[in-house]
């Protein structure tokens, strides 16, 4: 005896509700990834980041660096420089302990030097002059500042130069970058104190 057509019908309705309810189902889920910041753009060491210099990024958990930022990005300064699509992580980053036990008007002022060689026999502590290149029609190199204190060497090397990071006031650090990207350092061995700006010699 054949079933009521309303009893088929039911039945072919359940059948194609277990059946859309099974596709789904058997769909692998999404990947997992944990959202970090990154340089939205090639940035310069130096910078202080702004909103449109970094982007968020997502990544698989394994693919995640160690001490990757995932907020409070924006005010901090670059140790180095980075490219775009470029993770954030604090060791990109200068941090507050760079200055500690120095003046309120003290800033961290990063600036390169031609040969990479000098760059490995500095160490946080040493007091450096940086000497500018000879402008055109001066036979010396000018003395920019002077017994300026290291507070970081970050091992970035290139055939551009090296990283060295200073703790100047903020006149230094203008006249530093004014001072072009032609500079080189001699090992001072100041005493401690107040580093000093000697302006153009």
């Amino acid at each position: 005896m054949r079933p009521p057509p309303l009893r088929r019908l039911l039945a072919a309705l359940s059948a194609a509700l277990a059946t859309g309810l099974a596709v789904p189902a058997l769909r692998p889920s999404p990947a997992a990834t944990v959202q970090v910041l990154a340089a939205a753009r090639d940035l310069p060491s130096g910078t202080i980041l702004g909103p449109r210099d970094v982007r968020p990024l997502a990544l698989p958990p394994d693919a995640v660096p160690a001490g990757a930022l995932r907020e409070n990005a924006v005010g901090r300064t670059l140790a180095g420089p980075m490219r775009r699509g470029e993770p954030l992580t604090d060791a990109r980053l200068l941090t507050g302990g760079l200055l500690r036990g120095y003046g309120a008007g003290t800033v961290a002022t990063p600036i390169r030097i031609a040969d990479a060689g000098v760059a490995r026999l500095l160490r946080p502590g040493d007091r450096i002059d940086v000497l500018a290149t000879p402008s055109p029609g001066a036979p010396f190199s000018r003395t920019v500042v002077s017994s300026a204190p290291v507070v970081a060497v970050p091992r970035l090397r290139s055939d551009q130069g090296a990283l060295i990071v200073l703790a100047t006031d903020r006149t230094q650090a203008a006249a530093l970058a004014a001072a072009g990207s032609s500079l080189s350092v001699t090992i001072s061995g100041a005493p401690a104190g107040p580093p000093q700006n000697d302006g153009p010699r």
